[in-house]
């Protein structure tokens, strides 16, 4: 039985080609944490997060100095056992923020080190539902300087050219008449039968002020609203849900089992986007999806589709990937070697062992932190 022989960790930063902003931040460059786990067969698993527009390195020292030690020299099939050593050794330090992304991570590359071993992709290893493609979204719509309407719709009209079904769009940064002139502009170019989702990322902290935005939005039938308040302020939510017809979506940043079952008992969400890579890594992933399939509740992850496209396939109650059209935003693709394909709105999963893809070690030495050494390499 295979046994973790090594851990490698790297933080990479990769500036946006443009600086770009949504509801409550801008952003002009995104740190991620990177990680290799070797087997004594010498096969490598491995993992990834984003981890901030700064201060990455706090979530490489988690993995470097407080987990890793964990990992070396267990038998990498055990990981409901290897995930609660990492949890438990972490309480004092983590149970949120950067040091659960890095239990994720790790714990997202021993499922994927698992499924190399025996030569399955990973969602044949983890039981698929479905075995060829997922349904997904466009993900865009954010704010650029100058970006007008017109030019929002234009966008989310090439998503519907593309294939696309369903897109998604930024709100909340704006006045509400601005707000709603995008909104608009945005129904108007994709037509009234695609799916047409708006994501506020935490803009708001009252529910009345949530509300002058949504009854403005409601007559241009948007499927959810994303994130309209803090991640923490579950009983706002929870009151939002029982006032507006649009579905009330959250859990991005969201993390553990039981931060969700609270969200689901106070019914503060009706779609759950618990990320994979954040909430505590595949393993805390499915527990949690089970979980929201016993409260009739849908998951459509957050962010990462490389990782969360095979989850999907393997989750009856999971419902849509997030896909980025580009790499402005999500510009983790600049660092692996494998991309995921687009075929009528659908992704196309990848058939090779494991997730389907490596880092690209050329272009993760260009953007590493560490340009000397960009790998630190925990064998004991």
């Amino acid at each position: 039985m295979p046994k973790i022989q090594s851990v490698s960790v790297c933080i990479a930063r990769v500036a946006l080609d443009n600086v770009t902003s949504f509801a409550t931040r801008t952003v002009s460059a995104r740190d991620y944490c990177l990680v290799k786990v070797r087997s004594t067969e010498g096969i490598e698993g491995i993992g990834f997060c984003y981890v901030g527009s700064a201060a990455g390195n706090i979530a490489r020292v988690a993995v470097e100095e407080l987990l890793a030690k964990k990992l070396i020299g267990q038998e990498s099939l055990r990981v409901e056992g290897l995930w609660q050593d990492m949890y438990q050794e972490s309480l004092l330090q983590g149970r949120a923020g950067s040091v659960v992304r890095a239990i994720s991570i790790l714990d997202t590359a021993l499922w994927d080190l698992n499924a190399r071993s025996v030569n399955l992709p990973l969602h044949l290893f983890m039981g698929a539902n479905v075995t060829d493609t997922v349904p997904c979204y466009a993900s865009g719509g954010y704010y650029l300087d100058g970006k007008t309407p017109d030019m929002l719709g234009e966008e989310m009209a090439t998503y519907v050219e593309q294939g696309f079904k369903a897109v998604k769009m930024k709100v909340g940064r704006l006045s509400l008449s601005d707000e709603e002139d995008r909104v608009r502009a945005a129904r108007e170019a994709v037509g009234p039968d695609i799916v047409l989702t708006l994501d506020a990322n935490n803009a708001w902290t009252d529910v009345p002020t949530a509300l002058q935005y949504i009854r403005r939005w409601e007559k241009y039938d948007p499927y959810w609203i994303e994130e309209p308040f803090g991640p923490d302020d579950i009983d706002s939510h929870s009151k939002l849900v029982g006032l507006t017809p649009i579905v009330v979506a959250t859990g991005e940043i969201a993390y553990g089992r039981w931060y969700h079952k609270e969200l689901l008992d106070k019914r503060g969400a009706e779609i759950l986007q618990t990320d994979a890579l954040v909430c505590g890594g595949i393993t805390e992933w499915r527990r949690i999806a089970a979980l929201a399939a016993g409260y009739g509740v849908t998951v459509s992850p957050h962010w990462f589709h490389d990782a969360h496209a095979p989850l999907v396939a393997a989750t009856p109650n999971a419902r849509y990937v997030e896909f980025f059209p580009d790499d402005q935003v999500l510009n983790f693709r600049k660092l692996i070697d494998n991309q995921l394909k687009v075929k009528y709105g659908d992704l196309v999963l990848h058939q090779t062992p494991g997730l389907g893809f490596k880092f690209d070690e050329k272009v993760v030495a260009e953007y590493a932190l560490n340009q000397a050494s960009p790998w630190t390499v925990i064998e004991s």
